[in-house]
């Protein structure tokens, strides 16, 4: 096991310094499972990473335990940056590896507006090239299901 899983800290993470006060930040919120900062590099004023104090990578690497709690903040902050910036909605993000800019889990809560300019994501759709194609995809992700759920 890796110091990093043992102790919830990885020495090297800028997110961890984050939780252990090491490093500046605006901080918007914190409780015993995550805490939430201003991100430097806003999409949008009052754009906000959460991040379970625990250092884990990715989503999946979130100990069930903590999904609910640390999903009920990234709920509360999603209305916390409506109200409290007079947002119209937020959008709320999770990369995993890919684009993941720390390789430390964190939510992005970005505060949205009617007409922002903010059009989505450009992403090339694709069609399966036939319902046995698609029900092909959907065996290998039920079996990959029920592969974890048998491991843990």
């Amino acid at each position: 096991m890796s110091s990093a899983r043992s102790t919830g800290s990885d020495p090297d993470c800028a997110f961890c310094r984050i939780v252990r006060g090491d490093a500046s930040t605006h901080i918007v919120f914190e409780d015993e499972v995550s805490v939430g900062f201003l991100d430097h590099r806003p999409v949008f004023h009052g754009h906000t990473l959460l991040i379970p104090r625990r250092h884990v990578a990715v989503l999946a690497d979130l100990p069930t335990a903590l999904v609910a709690p640390f999903f009920a903040n990234v709920q509360l902050l999603a209305r916390v940056i409506e109200t409290g910036l007079g947002a119209d909605g937020s959008f709320v993000a999770v990369n995993n590896r890919v684009s993941q800019s720390v390789p430390h889990l964190h939510v992005h809560v970005v505060p949205r507006r009617r007409g922002d300019g903010l059009r989505g994501f450009f992403w090339p759709r694709q069609r399966y090239a036939s319902n046995q194609e698609m029900t092909r995809v959907q065996g290998l992700l039920v079996d990959a299901i029920a592969a974890i759920r048998s491991d843990g």
